[in-house]
């Protein structure tokens, strides 16, 4: 079936086209051991060890009820004690967990595609080989997360929206910036800062075995693809003048309000018949969007902290959105959690399918004995 076929609103055109700028650069140096970047060249190395395949590790043949896809408690709907609400019929009610769902996950594999086109960008623009060559393992890995997510939109919950504005505002400015470090800074600090808090949030809490796997193995990756812009941005932002720091904390300050107006899902409410204003109000009103705004901020500000941009305007901007003292978080330990995640996932589902061919061979012995 076309995908258009399952747009709850119908996308704008077939596609989109953003006016790009910018050189393309190459390098002629190609013995990187002598360029002193190991940590990028073990980060590589770690790219093209860890490369999977989505049609294989994840198990595609468990179940998944549309209209619960992600089994999130319906306290995290902004629908949810409100006057709409208690006029919903229980079919009504799991239509709206399916719209959420859908929702979510369309504006994950949105960014998806949009972080796959930024690395592309970086391989073409980037100055140095060792971060072309990352950035085509990164390449490699969103387009295995869009393959995945528009799986699991077309497989198991067979609905998707549109891209939501701000995303698309966002992914737009990063495009068309000619400066060669705005995709590091738009995608692997921003949007995969963004795409991180939601993707825990929901992983930590669904009680679904799917979607915790995609997500656990998503966030597997983009560890590394955060790790990679830290290293690249970090080495760049302290050859550059104030005015030019000050340049891109206003595009970081610009990105981080788009992002927290960005997972409202008002789009969802207005299907259900709210008006948007209402709906805007029910979405601020909501405890699981301030709990994701501050998680969202959690991976998004030591970055930005630790890469150089940390100007006075920049951290009046963060204290106004009440987020500042999270400068101070740990990314690292979050990111060797994402990790730890993802293989203590692998690990309880080899030793279960183990036990369960184990099984299957005694039973099969049992079976033999019992014909003698």
């Amino acid at each position: 079936m076309s995908t258009h076929e399952l747009y709850v609103n119908p996308p704008s055109g077939a596609g989109r086209e953003i006016p790009a700028t910018g050189d393309a650069r190459f390098s002629w140096e190609y013995d990187l051991a002598d360029t002193g970047r190991e940590r990028l060249l073990a980060l590589y190395q770690k790219g093209k060890d860890k490369q999977w395949d989505g049609a294989r590790r994840i198990d595609w043949d468990l179940e998944v009820d549309p209209y619960d896809p992600l089994g999130t408690p319906d306290e995290a709907l902004a629908l949810h004690g409100t006057r709409h609400w208690a006029k919903l019929t229980e079919k009504d009610r799991g239509e709206l967990r399916r719209h959420y769902a859908a929702w979510n996950f369309s504006q994950f594999l949105h960014g998806e595609q949009g972080a796959m086109v930024c690395a592309a960008r970086i391989v073409e623009s980037a100055p140095d080989l060792d971060a072309k060559f990352y950035s085509a393992t990164q390449t490699m890995d969103e387009a295995r997360h869009a393959e995945i997510y528009g799986r699991f939109l077309h497989d198991k919950v067979g609905m998707l929206y549109p891209i939501n504005d701000d995303l698309q505002t966002l992914l737009d400015d990063t495009l068309r910036d000619s400066r060669w470090d705005m995709p590091y800074l738009g995608m692997q600090v921003l949007i995969e800062g963004l795409a991180l808090a939601a993707f825990g949030m929901i992983r930590d809490t669904t009680d679904k075995p799917l979607p915790k796997q995609i997500l656990a193995y998503v966030m597997q990756d983009e560890a590394r693809h955060v790790a990679f812009g830290r290293m690249a941005l970090r080495d760049h932002y302290k050859q550059l003048t104030d005015a030019e720091l000050r340049e891109r904390e206003e595009f970081v300050i610009e990105g981080c309000h788009l992002m927290r107006d960005r997972l409202r899902g008002v789009e969802v409410l207005e299907n259900f018949g709210v008006p948007r204003k209402e709906a805007e109000e029910y979405s601020e009103r909501s405890e699981f969007l301030h709990l994701f705004r501050k998680l969202l901020f959690s991976r998004i500000v030591p970055c930005v902290k630790d890469i150089g941009l940390w100007g006075e305007r920049l951290q009046r901007a963060y204290l106004d959105m009440g987020v500042l003292d999270l400068g101070d978080s740990s990314l690292d330990l979050l990111m060797s959690q994402d990790e730890e995640i993802a293989e203590r996932l692998d690990a309880e589902r080899f030793a279960a399918e183990e036990r369960a061919r184990v099984a299957e061979v005694a039973e099969a012995v049992r079976d033999g004995a019992a014909a003698e």
